[in-house]
């Protein structure tokens, strides 16, 4: 999902006053680098990236969203007779 300009500045905002305060937890499917594909003005993409990892932790589980895989198998599953 797209977020404007408006929605990423005010994330941005948001982050930065939190910054050093309080925690942030975030989870994506997608890499850093593709994270231009939702925030689309690349400088503020690179700012929020930032804002987030300083003296952050990142931990990648390194696995498939649980959710696709149960899609796809549904997908998959031959159709039923009625």
């Amino acid at each position: 999902m797209e977020l404007n300009r408006h929605g990423a500045e005010l994330l941005f905002q948001i982050l930065t006053e939190r910054e050093e305060k309080h925690s942030v937890a975030i989870a994506s499917n997608e890499s850093f680098g593709g994270w231009t594909k939702t925030l689309t003005d690349p400088r503020l993409c690179a700012a929020i990236v930032a804002c987030l990892t300083f003296n952050g932790t990142i931990i990648e589980t390194g696995t498939d969203s649980y959710r696709l895989a149960g899609t796809r198998a549904r997908a998959e599953e031959p159709a039923k007779a009625s």
